[in-house]
């Protein structure tokens, strides 16, 4: 990084940044170029626009961004699976989706459809008829299926009060609808950033349900694979946790990222809402040579 950068040496000192978000390109609720003008409503600079499985919003979202005089980064979230445990990436890739990674989304594409599929049979059986359809109607559009969309088609039925019980009984890790079958394992989708010259960050560790231990395999996991970075904040979370986190990236060298993992206004989320990230010697992400370009002003 120059110094003439506007983002600040200190991952506690940073703002105007956000790297991890959603558009109607996967789950999120809002066009890339309308996302994009939230963001500088918000006085955001530097952004990552991480839709799942996909850079398709990434051409929108840029034309607008560089309308606005924001510096985007492309970006994408790539699904995983490691020790059985549904795993994200987010891969941030200065030089777009290229080579491995290009073919990767394609097949990622593929198994978000046949995974939505499962998904649909099995919320059959506990009385969500008709269930592919029902999602794709909560979508709104032909893109790929998330849990997300089944969740509201479960609270539309009233088979559920609320999305976070739709997770909470049906749809999260290691419930009736958390398929994983689909997704490669977590050093492909590492090897696919890297081989396309990106940088491949962990994403929301503390939300895996793992043990300290198992988070710490996790973590040796993906640097092992070619991870240089990890999401230390994503949205609002405990700050004892987000320090322990800390603890556990400095002992390894990897780098730190934050994100709001913002999806739908309305909610307590927005795009920049996070919490505060204390003050640790963990070496803010855009520090990486390749993302040089990004953090210049």
């Amino acid at each position: 990084m120059t110094d003439s950068s506007p983002l600040a040496d200190s991952l506690a000192e940073v703002t105007g940044l956000d790297l991890h978000m959603h558009s109607t390109a996967s789950d999120g609720a809002l066009a890339p170029a309308e996302l994009m003008a939230l963001c500088r409503t918000r006085g955001l600079t530097h952004l990552a626009l991480t839709d799942h499985d996909t850079v398709e919003g990434v051409a929108e979202a840029d034309v607008a961004a560089r309308e606005l005089g924001l510096r985007l980064l492309p970006a994408t979230e790539l699904s995983s699976q490691w020790s059985g445990i549904n795993i994200h990436v987010v891969g941030l890739l200065p030089e777009g989706a290229r080579g491995p990674l290009a073919e990767g989304l394609a097949e990622q594409a593929r198994a978000r459809a046949a995974r939505a599929e499962e998904i649909a049979r099995r919320l059959e059986a506990i009385g969500l008829d008709d269930a592919l359809a029902k999602a794709r109607a909560q979508a709104g559009s032909e893109r790929p299926l998330g849990r997300p969309d089944f969740a509201r088609a479960l609270v539309a039925d009233g088979l559920v009060k609320d999305i976070g019980t739709a997770f909470k009984k049906y749809l999260g890790n290691g419930k009736r609808g958390d398929i994983k079958a689909h997704w490669p394992a977590l050093e492909a989708v590492v090897a696919w950033v890297v081989a396309a010259g990106g940088v491949a960050v962990l994403a929301h560790p503390l939300r895996y349900g793992l043990t300290r231990r198992k988070r710490g395999l996790l973590l040796d996991a993906f640097r092992a694979a070619g991870g240089e970075a990890v999401e230390l904040v994503s949205g609002f979370q405990n700050p004892d946790q987000t320090r322990d986190l800390a603890r556990q990236l400095i002992e390894r060298d990897l780098s730190g990222s934050v994100g709001s993992d913002f999806h739908a206004p309305g909610g307590p989320l927005a795009p920049g809402s996070m919490s505060p990230v204390p003050r640790v010697a963990v070496t803010p992400v855009w520090h990486h040579p390749r993302l040089a370009g990004f953090a210049a002003a």
